[in-house]
């Protein structure tokens, strides 16, 4: 069994982070601390927790080994990306140049259609989900494209809004019998 004597000052600043932690891991383990500081059996203090017995033989180790530093809950590195970063731009180009700039001969891009440009362009091997993932990280959408082209010759619109307008004139009007 682990025997912790603590000095006082160390007593009192352990109390007063597990009195105001933003982490619940924290606090259960500045918990374990401080009773058994106080003489509390370790099985009583794991009933108390609700965790096993093991868990806080393992907690207060640590604490004698690290210190504070010991209980602070690490985040696991998970799994490295498989599209790198530094492809974004690049990837970017193609949506907002549209697949036919590329080869297929399609208006807009699929997810999957761009994880296999991928795969023959740049040897990165991914998925359909992986690439729409990679995509909404970076802020594409490829089928309500975000970007906007330049708009097309001013002549051309205005024409095209009298063009509209002659239209909706001719149009019958709605409840009218034929």
């Amino acid at each position: 069994m682990i025997r912790i004597r603590l000095p006082e000052a160390e007593v009192q600043e352990l109390e007063a982070r597990f009195r105001s932690p933003e982490d619940r891991k924290l606090r259960d383990r500045l918990q374990i601390v401080l009773l058994a500081h106080k003489g509390r059996k370790h099985q009583d203090i794991a009933a108390g927790l609700c965790v096993n017995r093991r868990s806080v033989q393992r907690w207060l180790n640590s604490y004698c080994e690290g210190g504070l530093a010991g209980l602070m809950p690490k985040k696991a590195k998970g799994k490295e990306p498989g599209i790198p970063a530094s492809l974004a731009d690049e990837i970017k180009g193609w949506v907002i140049g549209g697949p036919a700039g590329q080869g297929p001969d399609r208006a807009n891009w699929t997810h999957e259609e761009l994880a296999d440009h991928l795969r023959k362009a740049k040897g990165v091997q991914t998925s359909r989900s992986a690439m729409q993932r990679f995509c909404s990280g970076i802020g594409i959408r490829l089928y309500r494209p975000t970007y906007r082209y330049l708009r097309s010759d001013e002549d051309k619109q205005a024409k095209a809004r009298e063009d509209l307008a002659g239209l909706k004139k001719g149009l019958p009007r709605a409840g009218s019998s034929c």
